[in-house]
């Protein structure tokens, strides 16, 4: 049972046979019509006016911040961004941008915070020009921002004459949380992209939209970085079949990720307020043992298979995804409560 990451959820059958069924073209001549197909229906539920198919995310960030940006120039984040953590130090390899964090409650930051952030004009300072929001918020927990905290924070931005971009790994999954729509989510943005894998389950991609200008400078560098592909509809099927048949399901996933909250946070060695888990991501602390938490996660996999992720010296993570059942997680949280139980 792999809860480490929801990125390891497999393509089911009927993705399949939508990916073998794909009809296929050239997408650098704009001529494979699966491709097509998905970036407008992606375009269309984001409510931007144009979108372009890419093989990860952490693409999608890496482009959009080149674009909004020249060297020198800073991008403000939450302290425990994936842009900042986890993607190779991009923004400053290839942008020449400085990642600025914000220290945020659980990766969602004020107006305030912003306001405070943002550098006064000068010759001697770093220029702040974008500021970057992470829907929902992994290391927060899979924390969702509201609507209202979007608006507070972007109107502040555009008062500062800041760009405003979204990481939108799970955008998703704060929409079937939340209820609100994907486009009421990303219209102040002037990027933002979706993830096709995680929990929709496709193998892989995301899509990145906004205007069709900043589409266009986003196709040179997906070309200059080499993310260049030809016949990609029979990936792009998997993402077109993703939105089409696994949305709605991602409450599934909030509902195991709460039940396997519930589970552990009654253990006296666990740290974790369940109604704070929101949608699939379960992250908890260790209390009152000397056991680090890499340790634990390892000693997890070996005696019963389960596998979770460790991020820090007592911080462990939890994700559910569609491979996972509620079956699994019954069985996930039984299995961390009794390996609790015998370390020290």
């Amino acid at each position: 049972m792999d809860l480490y990451s929801d990125t390891v959820s497999r393509p089911t059958a009927g993705m399949r046979a939508a990916m073998m069924d794909a009809p296929v073209g050239d997408e650098q001549k704009g001529e494979d019509p699966s491709t097509n197909e998905l970036t407008e229906l992606a375009r269309q539920l984001l409510g931007k006016n144009a979108a372009v198919f890419l093989p990860s995310g952490t693409m999608c960030n890496q482009i959009s911040y080149a674009i909004h940006c020249r060297p020198g120039d800073e991008i403000l984040v939450d302290d425990t961004a994936h842009a900042l953590h986890y993607e190779g130090g991009g923004p400053a390899a290839l942008a020449g941008a400085l990642l600025t964090p914000i220290t945020a409650d659980h990766g969602v930051f004020t107006a305030d915070e912003l306001d405070k952030a943002v550098r006064p004009p000068g010759r001697h300072a770093p220029r702040s020009r974008l500021v970057s929001i992470e829907q929902t918020s992994n290391l927060g927990g899979g924390l969702c921002w509201t609507l209202d905290e979007i608006t507070s924070v972007t109107d502040t931005a555009k008062g500062h004459g800041l760009q405003c971009h979204m990481d939108g790994a799970r955008l998703l999954n704060a929409v079937v949380a939340t209820g609100v729509s994907a486009r009421d989510f990303c219209e102040p943005f002037d990027s933002v992209w979706l993830d096709l894998s995680k929990g929709l389950g496709a193998p892989f991609g995301a899509i990145l939209a906004g205007e069709v200008d900043f589409i266009e400078e986003a196709w040179r560098l997906k070309q200059r970085w080499g993310g260049a592909m030809r016949q990609s509809g029979i990936v792009a099927a998997a993402g077109t079949y993703a939105l089409r048949h696994h949305v709605d399901r991602l409450a599934d996933d909030h509902d195991h990720a709460r039940a396997l909250a519930e589970a552990i946070s009654t253990h006296p060695r666990v740290s974790l307020d369940p109604a704070r888990v929101q949608t699939n991501i379960v992250i908890f602390d260790l209390i009152g043992t000397r056991t680090p938490a890499a340790d634990l996660a390892d000693r997890l996999l070996r005696e019963t298979g389960i596998r979770i992720g460790a991020f820090g010296p007592s911080t462990l993570r939890a994700l559910t995804h569609l491979d996972v059942t509620s079956s699994d997680v019954h069985t996930a949280g039984k299995a961390i409560c009794a390996l609790l139980d015998v370390v020290e």
